[in-house]
C-alpha cells in the first residue's frame, strides 16, 4: 500500500530529532489516575518506567523539566489533592522543577506553561511524554506547534486505552496509540520511538 508524504515533509520541516540536553522536558499527567480504576491505561506501568528513564536522563544532562497535572476537581479521578490524582512517585518532581496545573487537554490552554517555559529560557525544542497519547499528549503537541515550538513525543513513554469506535466496535489501545502518534508525526511534532533515541 503506497504511503502519502507527511505534511512535515511537504512543507519542509526539520526531520532531525533533538538531543535531550538541548531540549526542555514536559512530563504530562503522569498521575495515579491512569494506573488503576476507571481510567487505567493499557501499558501504563511500562510507559511510566520509560518516563522515569527519560526524566532521569534529562536531569543528568541538565535539561529543564516541567511537570503538568490535570485537575478535575475534588472527588474525581483527577483530584490532585488526593492520592488518585497525584503524580506517580517514580516521576515525582524534584525540588525546583515547576508543576503546571491544567484543566484542558492542551497544557498551554489557560495555564502558565508558556510563561514557565520563557522563565526557564526554553528554546524551541520540547520533549513530551505522558498520558494519554490520543488526548493530552497529542493536543499539547498541537498547542506547542501552534506557538512555534518544535515538540518531540517519546512514544514508549506514552500510553492510552481501548475505546468504542463510532460504529460501536472496540478500538484497541494499541491501534489508538499508533493512530495518535501518526497524527502527531504528520504535522505537529516528531516522534521518537524510544528514550534512547534522544540520549544517543
Amino acid at each position: 500500500m503506497p504511503m502519502s508524504s507527511t505534511l512535515r515533509d511537504v512543507i519542509g520541516l526539520d526531520p532531525r530529532l533533538p538531543g535531550l540536553a538541548d531540549a526542555t522536558l514536559i512530563m504530562i499527567d503522569f498521575q495515579n489516575t491512569y494506573r488503576t480504576g476507571v481510567m487505567a491505561l493499557d501499558g501504563a506501568d511500562e510507559a511510566l518506567a520509560a518516563g522515569a528513564r527519560l526524566l532521569g536522563a534529562a536531569r543528568a544532562q541538565g535539561a529543564p523539566v516541567v511537570h503538568v497535572v490535570n485537575d478535575g476537581g475534588e472527588g474525581t479521578p483527577y483530584d490532585i489533592r488526593a492520592e488518585i490524582g497525584a503524580i506517580s512517585p517514580e516521576v515525582a518532581p524534584a525540588e525546583g522543577e515547576p508543576v503546571v496545573v491544567k484543566r484542558f487537554p492542551d497544557a498551554f490552554h489557560d495555564t502558565g506553561l508558556e510563561k514557565t517555559l520563557r522563565d526557564l529560557g526554553a528554546g524551541p525544542d520540547l520533549v513530551l511524554a505522558g498520558f494519554m497519547t490520543h488526548m493530552c499528549v497529542a493536543f499539547t503537541a498541537q498547542g506547542a506547534f501552534t506557538l512555534g515550538y518544535r515538540p518531540t513525543v517519546v512514544a514508549e513513554a506514552t500510553a492510552t486505552r481501548t475505546l468504542a469506535a463510532p460504529d460501536g466496535t472496540a478500538l484497541p489501545a494499541a491501534t489508538l496509540q499508533t493512530a495518535a502518534l501518526t497524527t502527531i508525526g504528520d504535522l505537529f511534532g516528531l516522534v521518537a520511538p524510544r528514550v534512547r533515541d534522544l540520549t544517543g
